[in-house]
């Protein structure tokens, strides 16, 4: 590859001095105090600084949609055998997914993020405006290009810290497949994936810095599509030889509507026509439409999803046509774990927000102003410890499968940030970052705290037991994983495959090639910050 390697931050440098000042006794050994190992990991991952860059660029340029995550996965898996990794690949019946173990003895610890983009927002990394590389292409317009990058990066720093200092322990890292449908993770538990596992540290892409622990306030979520079959006619001629699909569609749509008034305030429900029929004159046969049925907690969203069943058998009496459902994805409501979420967010503490330039703080101010976004400067100081007391019992209303993983192990969610203030996620703006110094500098700094975490969890055994015990006494007395899927249900692996074919042969064109360009945006011919940000 054509770079050359970072040299390691005054931050960085200035963190380690920090941990190591606070051994006990220089007489002490290294590998006996989890401070001094900690220190060595955040050397491991700044050393990796190039790396890192060159990983979330090449997702970014991949920009593959949930279930067609074909050259990702590849990508990160091949990353991780070439580093002493194990691959699994294929695990729980979905080709994109893989599990890479490495150790033996002690905890094992798993390490995860999502790995899709979005459909639809294509975006030139390093341009203000909205300039799709492909246009209808998907994107990464939340930043899922960032995750797996920054757990690679802090899992091969643990793993030479274990190396060196003789630590026993298991790493286990996987990525969240089509996290964008919620079609994965709930497919993992069950297949057993996290069985064996002591803890989880999930990390997602955020604006800020921090974690949580308790109930987060992300809603339970069934994804479901109905597909009524009814009879051809002539709609012309002979209508009443007809029986409509579509008609049958459209009375749920209406009767769901009306039944909305009656529904709880907490739920939130919307859905698409992904089939209408052929043509007008031609009575359809065929329809289908594709729910996503949001609540609080289990009994709750269970209830909702039976409610849109009864009304789908409704719509098929009342048109004389019949209805079968498909489950496409499920999401368990999100609850943190506060030993792990605590001993995570001093980590966050100790290595702070990443040293913004005066050329990244130019780029955001350009974004925000070019996309009639509110203007605020890139953060300096991290997110206070989210707790159910600061949090209160407000409900964001999204989701995330993470939420199984949750009900199954132990688990946080650390946020790291590699995008910027005030963009809308799921849109072309949240993508203008992602392949830029900013998302390379968020990435390793969550990548610290990462590795940070992990020394903790495999070298203080009181931190896992007191982790197993807020799990078992306090999470598991609130609610029971009561998950909707059934023996029957299978991932949905054929979703997004045929635009895949479509815009794949555009897409390939704009790979990141890191063998010929330092950076994604040297590839593309982009001035960082560019000439809109003097503005």
């Amino acid at each position: 590859m054509n770079m050359k390697r970072k040299k390691p931050l005054g931050r960085t440098l200035a963190l380690v001095a920090a941990l190591l000042s606070t051994v006990a006794s220089p007489a002490v050994a290294v590998a006996a105090s989890p401070k001094a190992l900690k220190a060595e990991a955040v050397v491991g991952v700044e050393a990796q600084a190039s790396q890192v860059q060159v990983m979330v660029d090449q997702v970014f340029s991949f920009a593959e949609p949930g279930f067609q995550e074909v050259r990702t996965s590849d990508y990160l898996a091949g990353i991780l055998e070439r580093n002493g990794f194990t691959v699994t690949r294929g695990v729980a019946g979905i080709p994109t997914a893989f599990t890479a173990t490495w150790g033996s003895g002690g905890p094992l610890i798993a390490l995860g993020s999502d790995i899709d983009g979005l459909l639809g927002v294509s975006q030139t990394p390093g341009s203000p405006a909205i300039k799709p590389l492909v246009a209808g292409a998907p994107g990464h317009g939340e930043g899922h290009n960032s995750g797996m990058p920054m757990m690679i990066a802090a899992a091969i720093a643990v793993k030479q810290v274990m190396e060196k200092n003789k630590i026993p322990g298991r790493l286990m890292l996987w990525p969240g497949v089509a996290e964008e449908l919620l079609a994965t993770k709930a497919f993992y538990v069950r297949s057993g994936m996290f069985k064996d596992v002591d803890a989880c540290i999930f990390g997602h892409v955020n604006t800020g810095f921090g974690t949580a622990y308790g109930d987060m306030g992300l809603t339970a979520m069934v994804s479901v599509e109905y597909e009524f079959t009814g009879k051809t006619a002539h709609a012309g001629a002979m209508p009443w030889e007809g029986r409509s699909a579509l008609d049958a569609v459209e009375f749920m749509d209406v009767a769901w509507n009306f039944r909305r008034e009656h529904l709880p305030l907490a739920q939130r429900s919307h859905d698409v026509v992904t089939n209408g029929g052929g043509q007008p004159n031609v009575v359809p046969d065929k329809a289908s439409v594709w729910y996503y049925f949001r609540e609080k907690d289990f009994a709750s969203v269970r209830s909702l999803f039976e409610t849109g069943n009864e009304i789908a058998d409704a719509a098929a009496q009342a048109t004389g046509t019949t209805v079968k459902r498909r489950l496409l994805g499920y999401a368990a409501p999100n609850f943190g774990n506060k030993p792990m979420a605590e001993a995570a967010f001093a980590n966050i503490q100790a290595v702070g927000m990443p040293q913004w330039s005066a050329a990244d703080q130019a780029f955001v101010r350009s974004v925000q102003t070019a996309n009639k976004l509110k203007v605020q400067p890139l953060g300096t100081a991290v997110m206070p410890l989210s707790t159910p007391e600061t949090r209160g019992s407000a409900s964001i209303g999204g989701s995330d499968d993470i939420g199984d993983v949750m009900w199954a192990v132990p688990t946080i969610t650390i946020g790291y940030p590699a995008n910027i203030p005030n963009v809308i996620f799921h849109h072309a703006t949240a993508a203008m970052v992602m392949a830029t110094p900013i998302a390379h500098k968020g990435t390793v700094a969550g990548a610290k705290a990462v590795a940070m975490t992990v020394i903790d969890l495999m070298t203080r055994p009181k931190l896992l037991a007191d982790a197993k015990t807020y799990y078992r006494d306090v999470q598991l007395k609130t609610q029971s994983y009561d998950p909707v899927l059934t023996a029957e249900d299978r991932p949905a692996i054929h979703l997004n495959e045929k635009v895949m074919k479509e815009m794949r042969p555009q897409m390939e064109k704009y790979y990141y090639d890191p063998a010929r360009y330092s950076t994604y945006l040297e590839q593309l011919g982009i001035a960082y910050p560019g000439p809109a940000a003097d503005k």
